[in-house]
């Protein structure tokens, strides 16, 4: 059986999935990831040969992209850093105003390359970052402004066409046999990491040293072996993947996340990647979680972290890297297991029908077709309404916060604190997505998965308006169209949702979100504690 599933993944039969034709075509079309590196490998001469003209006078690379675009070259960044010689590595992938003119206020534009990433080359958010940045540098170097982008698209793409008009420095091609999730190993995530220095011919060495252990039939097929433990575990109720990541590769778990959520939450059933959520105690835990964890080989605190909860029964794996080079095997084994889970839980790992859908109802918003959805609303913080919605979990749920909101450090902590207080008293599985980048990931599980997810959609008063060329809106309404959407698609599914909007002043606006939540959370516990009711777990 295992040597069946292996050779049949192997040669790309689509009906290992699904039997029906149009999954079978779209299926067909998306396993180019298998072979990528061979590829990959055969171009690193060339790639290595642009890297060097192309930094010379260059401080930043800067990627606009999003999702799959996007979330490799932001690991990527993170993991390695600046290495010497090269040019830091950014992404941007908000279009909240805040997050958008932060990086244009950083740095020498003229020393800048902008990375223009889009598989579609129709995603709205790459298309509208290179108009804005585009704009200011034309003002800054005229007709020479086209030489500081670089543009990665599949061939015949809109962008491709728009690219070629702005003569811009170069259009690497995407292979339309690979999905965007998993386009890691291809030109979407290593153009940027050799242009910031990473040794891309190692990285791809240890993943092809991966894949070719994922050929086995036997039980060291790693990749094998991994997706069957998840999916195996989904379906028996387990499934709330939990990470726990470290250094050299913290925030690797942002680009599983992505893979796990936009591959297998469909048709009702799904598996939610948990990432970011500090470690709890077992009691904390319900029993639909499996946890994962990534730690630099010979650490320890990883493995120290899983003990407890192993022991109280959890399932818990465990994986050691050497360093961040061993990205490009982990991302193999990980796209692999993702495979073979969706095969398991009965649905096809390769579409992902209900981003779209988002997508469209940001166009409708936005083009005015629908009334009032993308208007602006007054801060608002309906305690009540939140406590009936921290109300309405019970075991099996979870609890996701969706921001629309600046990713900043201090943001990110303030949500960490609220998410933890709901994990502890609820024991339920907690994350949080800063919008639109969910929307390109758990946002088709959000939509598609299973009705357990309760959302709290967190937005705030634009600060400033931020004007994008060429657009009748700018970048403060987009980022509403894009939360209105999202909420409207959930509120169709009669999923529990509910938006709370923040001041000006977000950093106070949390502050009152973290203490509302806790006069929530503590009536609730007050009520469930009266006599002739179950106490609430905490």
């Amino acid at each position: 059986m295992r040597q069946d599933a292996v050779s049949r993944i192997w040669s790309e039969d689509a009906s290992f999935w699904k039997s029906g034709e149009a999954d079978r075509r779209t299926i067909a079309g998306a396993l180019g990831w298998l072979t990528t590196i061979e590829k990959m490998e055969a171009a690193l001469p060339e790639l290595s040969n642009f890297v060097r003209n192309a930094i010379e006078g260059t401080d930043r690379v800067v990627v606009l992209g999003m999702g799959g675009s996007s979330l490799a070259p932001l690991v990527f960044a993170d993991s390695f850093g600046r290495r010497p010689g090269y040019p830091s590595l950014e992404v941007l992938d908000s279009t909240e105003p805040a997050s958008v003119l932060a990086i244009a206020g950083e740095g020498d534009p003229t020393r800048t390359l902008f990375v223009v990433s889009s598989k579609s080359g129709t995603t709205l958010e790459p298309n509208i970052f290179f108009d804005f940045f585009f704009s200011r540098m034309r003002e800054a170097l005229g007709e020479k402004a086209g030489e500081r982008f670089l543009v990665i698209t599949d061939p015949g793409s809109a962008l491709e066409k728009e690219a070629a008009g702005r003569k811009v420095r170069r259009i690497f091609p995407g292979d339309p046999k690979i999905g965007g999730r998993y386009s890691a190993l291809s030109n979407f995530g290593l153009v940027p990491a050799a242009l910031a220095g990473v040794d891309v011919g190692e990285m791809l060495r240890r993943a092809k040293v991966m894949a070719g252990r994922c050929r086995s039939g036997g039980e060291d097929n790693p990749g094998l072996a991994l997706g069957a433990a998840i999916g195996s575990a989904a379906a028996a109720g387990r499934d709330k993947l939990t990470f726990f990541i470290e250094s050299p590769i913290p925030r690797f778990g942002m680009w599983i996340e992505q893979l796990i959520a936009e591959s297998t939450g469909k048709e009702g059933r799904g598996i939610l990647p948990v990432e970011g959520e500090p470690p709890g105690e077992a009691r904390a835990y319900g029993d639909d979680r499996v946890f994962a964890g990534i730690e630099r080989k010979g650490s320890g605190k990883i493995a120290a972290a899983l003990a407890p909860l192993s022991r109280a029964g959890h399932p818990a794996i465990l994986f050691e890297v050497e360093d961040a080079l061993d990205l490009g095997a982990e991302m193999f084994r990980w796209e692999f297991a993702t495979a073979v889970a969706g095969k398991l839980i009965g649905i096809n790992p390769f579409d992902q029908p209900n981003v779209q859908e988002s997508k469209d109802r940001t166009s409708e918003i936005l083009s005015g077709r629908e009334t009032g959805g993308g208007r602006r609303q007054a801060a608002e913080l309906d305690e009540k309404a939140l406590g009936g919605l921290l109300g309405s979990l019970k075991d099996g749920d979870y609890f996701a916060i969706t921001a629309y909101l600046q990713d900043t450090a201090a943001a990110e902590e303030s949500l960490s604190h609220t998410r933890v207080r709901v994990r502890d008293t609820a024991r339920v599985a907690t994350t949080v997505g800063f919008g639109p980048r969910f929307l390109h990931s758990t946002g088709q599980l959000h939509k598609g998965g299973p009705d357990t997810g309760v959302f709290l959609q967190v937005t705030a008063e634009p600060a400033a308006s931020l004007p994008i060329p060429g657009k009748p809106y700018g970048f403060d309404e987009v980022v509403a169209a894009q939360a209105a959407g999202d909420l409207a698609a959930l509120k169709s599914r009669g999923r529990r949702a509910l938006r709370i909007q923040l001041p000006k002043n977000v950093a106070s606006g949390l502050e009152s979100l973290e203490k509302a939540v806790e006069r929530a959370l503590k009536a609730l516990n007050a009520r469930s504690a009266a006599p002739g009711r179950e106490q609430r777990s905490s």
